[in-house]
C-alpha cells in the first residue's frame, strides 16, 4: 500500500514472519522517529498475568542476551538519549528519535530490546519494587486515582477498565513463569507492528528489520499472515454510581463519568467539537462556570475515552475539599445546560479551529506521526490523512453537537470524589 499526501508518503508492507512495517516519508527532516509496537495491553491480561505488560515494559531496558541494562543506557544516549515505552490497554509502544544516519544503529537497539531480553528472575525481583513504587506514586496522587476508579464505574467488570500497571497486589503476586508465558505469547512476529516517520527509506528499513528478527531468532518465514487485530466482548455500561476514595491532600478531585462513544461511531467529529465547548479551552463552559464565574477549581475540563468496544465521556475538576459536592454539581449542571439550550454556530466555529489547530500543530511532531501510524494499524485498521480528518470537524453542525449533548447527558453519571475525610460533607 502506497499514500501520498501533501510531499508525504505512507507505505505499508507485511514483510517475512508477518511484521507489519508502516513508514512516512516525510520531506526535509534529519531525523527519523521508529516505533516498535505489540497488539497487547493491560485489556488482554488474565488473572495469572495482571500487570505483565507494564512489567514487560519497565524489563526490556534492563537487559538483553546482548546488553546489560548499562550497556542500553549507554547506548540509547550514545544515539541522543530519545528512547523509552508506553504501556497502553491496547498496546505497548517502544520507540526512539534519531538522527537520519542513525536509523540502522536505532533499528538494532530496538530490534535487541524487544526480540532479545534476557527477562531474568533477577531482573525481575529488582524492578518490583521499582514498579511497586511507582504504583504507590501513583495511589498518592488524587487525580491518578480519580482516573483509574471513575472506569471501574462505567465499565464495570470490563477488561479494559482495569488499570494498566496492574494493581500492587497482582505486580507483587506475579511470577516470573507467567511474566516469561506472556512474553512468549505476545512477542512474535506476528504480532509486531513497526512505525517510522522521518527521512526514511521504506524498502531498506525493512530489510533491516528481517535482518534483526532473523539475527535473534523471530519469525521470518514467507507468506506468514499478521495475527488478527484484537477485540473484546462490548462494553455493558454500568448504572450510575457514587464512590468516595479517602486520600489526605489538599486539592480534592471531582469525576463524572458516562457512558460515550465507541471508536468506529460516526459522531466523533461531533464528539469532539462538543469536547471542545463543553471543557476544552479558557472559553468552554466548564471553564468559564466553575472557574472564570465562581473561582471554584484552577483546572476542570472535559475528556472522550474510546475503544472498539465502546467509549466514556468524563468532566473533572479539582477544587478544595469542602467545595466538592457544590462542583460535582456544577459539572453535571453544565452538561444538562448546554443539553437543554444548545450550541451556538460562534461555538461551533471556535471548536472546529481548536480540533484544526490539534491536529494540524501535532502533525508538526515526527512521534506524533509514527504513533498515528501505529494506532490505525492496531486499533481503527484504517489511516485517515490530515484533509479527511479536517473535512469531517469542517462539517459538523451545531445540531448534531447538541443532539449529542442530549443523549450523553440522559444516560447514566457517574462520580467519583478524591479527598480527605471532610470532602464527605
Amino acid at each position: 500500500m502506497s499514500l501520498t499526501e501533501e510531499g508525504r508518503t505512507f507505505r505499508r508492507s507485511i514483510l517475512p514472519g508477518g511484521i507489519r512495517l508502516l513508514t512516512e516519508f516525510v520531506p526535509y527532516q534529519r531525523s527519523a522517529s521508529i516505533g516498535f509496537w505489540v497488539g497487547t495491553g493491560s485489556r488482554d491480561e488474565g488473572a495469572q498475568t495482571r500487570g505483565s505488560t507494564h512489567f514487560l515494559e519497565h524489563l526490556l531496558f534492563k537487559g538483553t542476551h546482548t546488553r546489560d541494562a548499562r550497556q542500553i543506557a549507554e547506548r540509547i544516549d550514545f544515539l541522543g538519549g530519545g528512547f523509552n515505552a508506553a504501556t497502553a490497554k491496547q498496546y505497548t509502544c517502544y520507540y526512539g528519535h534519531v538522527f537520519d544516519d542513525d536509523v540502522a544503529a536505532g533499528v538494532e537497539l530496538l530490534s535487541d530490546m524487544v526480540m532479545n531480553s534476557r527477562l531474568t528472575p533477577e531482573d525481575m525481583e529488582m524492578e518490583r519494587g521499582v514498579i511497586l513504587e511507582e504504583l504507590a506514586m501513583y495511589n498518592d496522587d488524587a487525580s491518578d486515582v480519580a482516573q483509574e476508579t471513575i472506569p471501574t464505574q462505567v465499565f464495570t467488570d470490563h477488561p479494559l477498565a482495569l488499570p494498566v500497571g496492574g494493581t500492587k497486589e497482582s505486580v507483587a503476586q506475579l511470577t516470573h513463569h507467567n511474566l516469561v508465558h506472556h512474553y512468549g505469547a505476545n512477542y512474535r512476529s506476528q504480532e509486531l507492528v513497526i512505525t517510522a516517520a522521518g527521512n526514511i527509506d521504506h524498502a531498506a528499513l525493512g530489510d533491516m528489520i528481517v535482518a534483526q528478527a532473523a539475527r535473534f531468532g523471530w519469525n521470518t518465514e514467507e507468506g506468514q499472515l499478521p495475527e488478527p487485530r484484537r477485540r473484546t466482548r462490548e462494553i455493558a455500561y454500568a448504572p450510575g454510581s457514587s464512590r468516595f476514595e479517602l486520600r489526605n491532600v489538599e486539592q480534592a478531585v471531582v469525576v463524572v463519568g458516562m457512558p460515550g462513544l465507541g471508536l468506529f461511531d460516526e459522531r466523533r467529529p461531533a464528539l469532539f467539537a462538543l469536547n471542545a465547548i463543553l471543557g476544552g479551552g479558557t472559553s468552554s463552559r466548564l471553564f468559564q462556570q466553575i472557574r472564570e464565574q465562581r473561582g471554584l477549581a484552577y483546572s476542570t475540563y472535559s475528556y472522550p475515552v474510546m475503544f472498539p468496544e465502546g467509549g466514556m465521556f468524563g468532566l473533572y475538576a479539582g477544587c478544595a475539599p469542602h467545595n466538592a459536592a457544590d462542583v460535582a454539581g456544577l459539572l453535571g449542571d453544565t452538561l444538562d445546560d448546554l443539553a437543554h439550550s444548545g450550541v451556538t454556530a460562534d461555538e461551533v466555529e471556535s471548536a472546529y479551529r481548536r480540533v484544526r489547530a490539534d491536529v494540524v500543530f501535532d502533525a508538526e511532531r515526527l512521534s506524533s506521526h509514527m504513533n498515528r501510524l501505529g494506532q490505525a494499524e492496531l486499533i481503527r485498521g484504517t489511516y485517515l490523512t490530515q484533509a479527511e480528518t479536517l473535512a469531517r470537524s469542517r462539517a459538523v453542525t451545531a445540531g448534531e453537537v447538541t443532539e449529542l449533548a442530549r443523549e450523553l447527558a440522559a444516560g447514566p453519571r457517574s462520580l467519583c470524589i478524591v479527598g480527605p475525610s471532610e470532602t464527605r460533607r
